[in-house]
């Protein structure tokens, strides 16, 4: 199968079992993966994960370990989340399928993409997963939805393989880098308090909602300069508002 290898990354956050590691490793050598980022979690060289990393054991040796999800997809520009629950602010979840056909159409040489999986026993929340470009899913029988960590790192690796590349080399212009996103999104927040847009008791509720906007805008680095522009110059012309409307 023709993988997206050299630039699909799999994040695991939090890992609790070592096995998992193992057997993440090995679900991702299966289909050709290589690349394998942790967010803290337990001992990656723990001898129940070198057991089930089987051959598959140069991976553990190269996984690169994170403090946190946001410098773990710091240079990733595709990024996806996966959740077993939905929500208010788990909306517009893709089956794998669905997930696998947008990172072959955008995936190029130049981006990285990013596929996230949260703790075996609480998943990802909602804070990490709105890091998250797109939100994904593997559907399951209602009376027992939860998948063991590795499982469903292999299904989402073999739909990504399934897909292929895209056979005209990916976007023309690549998507601004979660960094870029992240730094904009933070101005946004800050210069949104500022002029009282926001509700200072819960700034996170219409935050999380613009990111969903932004997200499926799929700005490139130039978009989100301008926008950071438009934010700066926002905040100069507040300067000495204090955040009440006039009548």
């Amino acid at each position: 199968m023709n993988t997206f290898s050299d630039n699909t990354t799999i994040v695991l956050v939090e890992p609790q079992s070592p096995g998992n590691i193992g057997m993440t490793c090995r679900a991702m050598k299966n289909m050709g993966l290589r690349q394998l980022r942790l967010v803290k979690g337990c001992d990656r060289f723990h001898p129940e994960s070198l057991k089930f990393a089987v051959s598959a054991k140069d991976l553990l040796e190269s996984a690169q370990v994170f403090p946190d999800l946001a410098s773990a997809l710091a240079d990733c520009t595709l990024t996806a989340g996966t959740t077993r629950r939905h929500g208010k602010y788990r909306q517009e979840i893709l089956a794998p399928p669905e997930l696998a056909a947008i990172f072959r159409e955008q995936t190029g040489p130049e981006c990285r993409a990013a596929l996230v999986f949260g703790r075996e026993d609480s998943g990802l929340t909602t804070d990490e997963l709105s890091l998250c470009r797109w939100h994904a899913t593997i559907p399951t029988a209602e009376e027992y939805g939860s998948l063991n960590l590795s499982q469903a790192v292999l299904v989402f690796c073999y739909e990504l393989g399934k897909a292929g590349a895209s056979p005209g080399g990916g976007r023309d212009t690549q998507l601004a880098t979660s960094v870029e996103m992240e730094s904009m999104f933070s101005q946004m927040d800050s210069c949104l308090q500022k002029i009282g847009f926001l509700n200072e008791q819960n700034p996170g509720h219409i935050m999380r909602s613009l990111r969903r906007i932004f997200f499926r805008s799929e700005l490139d680095s130039r978009e989100v300069s301008i926008l950071r522009g438009m934010l700066t110059q926002i905040d100069w012309a507040s300067n000495g508002f204090d955040g009440r409307k006039r009548s």
